[in-house]
């Protein structure tokens, strides 16, 4: 029997999302010269990318992007990673960026690695949020809330025509 999906957000309003949550980074940084979007891989790497282009239309804030790799299934068997290496975030606003927040332990083992280093602060920013918490860990930012089923499967596929599933 075929999976029945269902798209939660097309693309225009995912752009719609990512300019909003790019205002509220800015709002939160007006006072700010520069920032680090820090985007999880694969998807939040691709989707801190579209938030730094929105930032830069919106603001005059200096961005530095950077990719996080970790086993999102067993992140404490190989250490988190900056993918360029050696990044000095001391004393940097750093914004976590990923696309879905369900039971928290992705967004929280890319956070323990990122406050290794003494951070100005630190924002989290998830396009969906699905609130089945295992982790004590929130998103400051969020493009959409949304009540699920621990069984149901959410699904974010970027390209040509971005869209969220869920199924």
């Amino acid at each position: 029997m075929a999976e029945t999906r269902t798209v939660v957000l097309e693309h225009d309003r995912i752009r719609r999302k990512l300019r909003r949550m790019a205002y509220q980074v800015y709002e939160q940084n007006v006072h700010e010269s520069s920032l680090v979007l820090v985007g999880v891989a694969p998807r939040g790497a691709r989707l801190a990318e579209r938030l730094k282009v929105h930032l830069e239309e919106i603001s005059p804030l200096g961005i530095e992007l950077h990719e996080l790799v970790l086993d999102k299934d067993a992140p404490m068997k190989s250490p988190a990673r900056l993918g360029k290496g050696d990044v000095d975030l001391e004393g940097r606003v750093v914004v976590l960026v990923d696309d879905v927040l369900m039971s928290g332990r992705t967004l929280m083992y890319a956070a323990a690695h990122l406050i290794g280093s003494p951070l100005k602060r630190l924002t989290t920013v998830v396009l969906v949020d699905r609130r089945h918490r295992s982790f004590p860990i929130r998103a400051d930012i969020v493009g959409l809330t949304l009540s699920t089923t621990l069984q149901e499967h959410i699904s974010v596929e970027l390209g040509r025509t971005d869209t969220v599933y869920l199924s």
